[in-house]
């Protein structure tokens, strides 16, 4: 390794990363949410399609993907680096408005530009100029994503006028041991994000993308290489698998989870990644099994359906796994 790296330089950059995840789950929760706001806002124009709540939304899902993504790349440098990438992240904060959404994303970037201002500046003084040039295009995207949130701290929200009405019989059956069960689901699929994130980002490590045989030369890929490819697709998956969850758990007045659930837990070969991911989705699909059945006996044919198109997806997760581990 050219540059000599120390565990104080690869903390730092797994405060990065930490503070990337969070923001990430941050945003696709608060874009899960809008669909809730919107539907009490009262649209600027009854024959227009969209209000001003879906725009915002598509901003807030456009920038956890970046968020996601800049994640990634970090959590790459640091395997890279020859460091362990962390599977903590930051503690997501929600809030229940547009203003407070963007509130709570202007405090975040910014903390984030501090942070990143320093990484920028000991990276140089370390002649680490990769991780230096990736942080300083980071900073820019992060610069653009303050100047989003500004714009919208200071927005007139509809009011949330209380129900002066009774709750309708069918919304009786979302009691709270009901919503701690759909937030199993919501802390399972964020568990999976971050799991499969980092494994993908390990699986492209330098030395686990060596080639040993002629077969993998003339390929030119190896083990490694197949399942950081099958761990990208999964995860992007689990992102639409967490925001439709999230979104229903909204619309019917509830609050979801943050946190991950289990753990994630990365391994150290690619062996021990497929292991670890064949387990986490026999799991997951147990409970998905667990709240359909609920769903089913509370009537509530919506989540229902929502859990019954998931797991099909994690069944043919497990499978894919299952494929290797056997």
């Amino acid at each position: 390794m050219a540059v000599k790296i120390t565990t104080e330089y690869i903390d730092l950059l797994n405060q990065a990363v930490e503070r990337e995840f969070q923001v990430s789950v941050q945003y696709f929760l608060q874009h899960a949410k809008m669909e809730k706001i919107i539907r009490k806002s009262i649209p600027e124009n009854i024959l227009l399609s969209k209000t001003t709540y879906d725009a915002i939304g598509k901003s807030l899902h456009e920038i956890a993907v970046v968020e996601m993504k800049h994640a990634a790349a970090i959590m790459e440098r640091i395997y890279y680096l020859g460091g362990e990438a962390t599977t903590k992240g930051g503690k997501p904060v929600i809030g229940n408005s547009i203003s407070e959404f963007a509130k709570l994303g202007t405090k975040a970037e910014e903390e984030a530009l501090v942070l990143y201002r320093t990484i920028i500046e000991t990276a140089g003084k370390m002649g680490d100029w990769k991780t230096r040039e990736m942080f300083e295009k980071i900073y820019l995207e992060e610069e653009d994503h303050l100047f989003k949130f500004q714009e919208y701290t200071d927005f007139q929200d509809e009011k949330d006028e209380p129900d002066k009405v009774s709750l309708s019989e069918w919304r009786k059956i979302f009691t709270p041991d009901y919503f701690e069960l759909l937030n199993k689901a919501v802390a399972a699929e964020i568990a999976g994000i971050i799991q499969y994130t980092n494994q993908h980002e390990k699986a492209a490590l330098l030395e686990l993308r060596r080639r040993n045989t002629a077969l993998e030369t003339v390929e030119d890929t190896n083990t490694a290489n197949v399942v950081s490819k099958v761990l990208k697709d999964i995860f992007m998956a689990e992102m639409q698998h967490l925001e439709k969850i999230s979104e229903r758990i909204y619309l019917v007045d509830g609050e979801a989870a943050a946190k991950p659930d289990p753990l994630p837990v990365v391994g150290e070969t690619s062996m021990d990644i497929l292991r670890l991911d064949h387990a986490l989705e026999a799991s997951t699909i147990l409970l998905y099994r667990q709240i359909i059945a609920e769903a089913m006996k509370r009537g509530d044919t919506t989540t229902r359906h929502i859990f019954e198109d998931i797991i099909r997806q994690e069944e043919d997760h497990y499978w894919t796994f299952d494929d290797y581990v056997r």
